[in-house]
């Protein structure tokens, strides 16, 4: 086989990755883009635990959908405003799915867009609370339990490469955080052949964000491609990213163009 032969075999191979036998965490996952990875991970094999808020109905669908592709699933209830549940989710994880843990797609946040003026100090703590710090004690808790060959993904944001317009400050701020986490991850992680990614979507079509919303028209003007992405789009990087061995610390965009 010659060398071009070999690099479309290994592109293949991350793209449709066999995750059979691994575990993951989808944190966020009762819906949008984390209901859609989940499933996305469990189509190629993997067993999946998935968190929610107050989605309970809608995270027990997630695990009905998994359990029938024929892969083990668990819905979690865990808040990550509050500083105890992060690690707990991943304690439970590797519990429910014999003790490890191989994938932890960091997916759970909240969304503040408002004037600088009107933040709150509350605005602020919890922004940071679940965008950064659940990231982040997530990510450390994961580490502790994964095996060679552990993956964290990690959902940004479109406008932490670029911002549009006004009221996106402590949003922005708190996604552009995890860009330097994912690669202080990726050096401190890399030596036991863990890697870490981060994706930043644009506007998704999901319930938070509907394309058919009344700010979607001027989102969709600022992609390249004219319209919203969907959850499927983004879930399917990262998979690709679940499978891919020689990829870390970087960032990909899922953006339809929008840092163009």
């Amino acid at each position: 086989m010659n060398s071009y032969a070999h690099h479309a075999e290994d592109a293949r191979a991350a793209v449709h990755a066999d995750l059979t036998g691994k575990a993951a965490l989808v944190t966020g996952g009762s819906r949008g883009i984390g209901a859609a990875t989940a499933l996305r991970l469990a189509r190629q094999g993997a067993d999946v635990a998935v968190t929610y808020v107050s989605g309970k109905e809608a995270a027990e669908e997630v695990v009905r959908a998994v359990e029938a592709l024929g892969r083990r699933a668990v819905a979690l209830r865990a808040d990550f405003a509050d500083a105890d549940e992060p690690a707990g989710a991943v304690e439970r994880t590797a519990a429910a799915f014999g003790g490890g843990l191989d994938i932890l797609v960091n997916n759970a946040g909240v969304g503040l867009l408002g004037p600088l003026e009107s933040l709150t100090l509350a605005d602020v703590d919890r922004v940071l609370a679940v965008n950064v710090r659940g990231v982040f004690l997530a990510s450390q808790a994961a580490a502790a339990r994964m095996r060679e060959g552990g993956r964290i993904i990690t959902v940004g944001s479109c406008m932490a490469l670029r911002v549009p317009g006004p009221g996106g400050t402590l949003y922005t701020m708190s996604k552009a955080a995890l860009v330097g986490l994912t690669k202080a991850l990726a050096r401190e992680l890399g030596p036991r052949g863990i890697t870490a990614n981060i994706v930043h979507p644009g506007p998704i079509d999901t319930d938070m964000n509907p394309a058919d919303g009344p700010y979607a028209d001027g989102q969709a003007a600022m992609t390249a491609l004219g319209r919203f992405g969907t959850a499927g789009e983004v879930a399917s990087v990262v998979a690709c990213l679940a499978g891919a061995a020689y990829v870390t610390g970087a960032e990909f965009t899922v953006d339809g163009g929008h840092a163009a």
